[in-house]
């Protein structure tokens, strides 16, 4: 093993975080090579600095003149130069700032400083690939996003293992959470995968859930299981009802024992409408960990970022830089928040007179993008497809069983028109 990674490891240990890693994030480290050298040189190389791997022109990064007409508002340096492997730290400092805001409940001293990745997709990527080794149970309720399965079970040959979501009365499935940790558990550590809002479903927890998974997941850390609790942040803040958990579950985890490292995802893909900047954050959170443990969690992610994309796209970060400081950021996104709102609350009108359609039951929802059918004695496969060829209309089938509806994308006029030929095409097939 190199001896830079025995040395972030030696700092970690006696934690759950060392517990927890994987033989991959055992063994990785970021190298005092080009990059640390290059970071050093920009503080004290005051004469010339001859380290990076880029032209420069008069002090300047060169820049061709259609970037600079198509990116104004930056600076060469802001638009063409490499970013720093863990991200620009002003937008760090902005972020944690904007995690703090949002989630008072959070020790600002108490989590890391989060990592600029290149979207959640590859920050949980990267996450797999530092915790979960071959045969490694993942733990996630049975609605949930299909990437996870590439993530775990094909990047990393782990297995996931679900439970149902919902309990019978319609409510989070709190017991199931418990029971499936405790029963696949291995070798004391389990790995759970959170995602409020959920995607396909749109459900998050109400006050009392939430308080009641964190609950039990005490009570499984308590018994000596040491749990990496991911929280897939991608939806978050669009909460709809008065009595939805409106901080991240992160908030919840990340002191509640020593055996439980939270890590929270989250980016400006989908709060900040930034979709394809592929800009996110991964933050650690966990009880009665230090300063330099976080920051040898840090350097063991920035090896992997290093070993991978290297860094995340600057002019992306530099523009979320420039949106998070604006004056009218905060008013602006209230704005599009009660767009979405609304759009919510015209699906919830909808699909509750139309409650005992005999082909489709809506499940639970109250935020996020999207809402879901359970499909009732057809196949979600073939109506989505006839809603495509026959309707021209769009959907996702899952499991056969069940329909998303993105209701986000789809105007407020034209809600009315889809949910119809929904139905009408559902009841059609039975």
């Amino acid at each position: 093993m190199n001896q830079l990674a025995q040395e972030l490891n030696d700092i970690l240990h006696g934690t759950a975080a060392l517990s927890l890693l994987s033989d991959f994030g055992k063994r990785f480290y970021f190298p005092k090579g080009i990059i640390s050298q290059t970071a050093e040189a920009k503080k004290y190389a005051s004469t010339f600095n001859a380290t990076v791997g880029m032209a420069f022109n008069k002090k300047e990064p060169i820049c061709l003149k259609p970037v600079k007409k198509s990116m104004p508002g930056l600076s060469p340096k802001e638009s063409v130069a490499y970013a720093p492997t863990p991200g620009d730290e002003s937008l760090r400092n902005l972020w944690k700032k904007e995690i703090l805001r949002k989630n008072p409940e959070v020790n600002g001293t108490g989590i890391s400083q989060p990592m600029v990745v290149s979207g959640l997709t590859n920050g949980i990527a990267h996450l797999s690939d530092l915790f979960v080794d071959p045969d490694d149970v993942v733990i996630i309720p049975d609605m949930f996003w299909g990437n996870y399965r590439l993530t775990f079970e094909a990047r990393r040959c782990a297995k996931i293992v679900d439970f149902p979501f919902f309990t019978g009365q319609g409510g989070l499935n709190i017991q199931g959470f418990k029971e499936t940790i405790m029963n696949n558990a291995r070798n004391g550590k389990a790995v759970l995968m959170v995602n409020f809002p959920n995607n396909p479903t749109g459900y998050s927890p109400t006050k009392k859930e939430a308080e009641e998974l964190g609950r039990v997941i005490l009570e499984c850390a308590e018994s000596g299981v040491k749990i990496l609790a991911i929280a897939d942040d991608a939806y978050f803040g669009l909460f709809y009802e008065k009595d939805t958990y409106t901080h991240s579950i992160f908030s919840v985890l990340s002191s509640i024992h020593e055996n439980v490292l939270a890590v929270k995802v989250d980016g400006a893909t989908k709060e900040d409408y930034m979709w394809g900047f592929r800009i996110g954050f991964v933050t650690f959170g966990g009880k009665t960990m230090t300063s330099d443990q976080y920051e040898a969690l840090n350097k063991k992610l920035m090896g992997a970022i290093r070993s991978s994309i290297s860094n995340a796209s600057r002019p992306a970060q530099s523009l979320l830089i420039k949106t998070l400081q604006d004056p009218g950021y905060t008013g602006e996104k209230e704005q599009y928040f009660q767009i979405l709102k609304e759009r919510y609350q015209t699906v919830r009108r909808i699909v509750a007179s139309r409650k005992e359609s005999p082909a489709l039951t809506a499940l639970p929802f109250n935020s996020g993008y999207f809402m879901s059918f359970r499909t009732n004695g057809l196949s979600a496969e073939k109506l989505r497809t006839e809603l495509l060829h026959k309707e021209g209309i769009g959907t996702i089938s899952i499991q056969d069983t069940f329909l998303r509806v993105a209701y986000a994308s789809v105007d407020l006029a034209d809600l009315e028109e889809l949910y119809l030929k929904i139905y009408e095409t559902a009841e059609g097939l039975l």
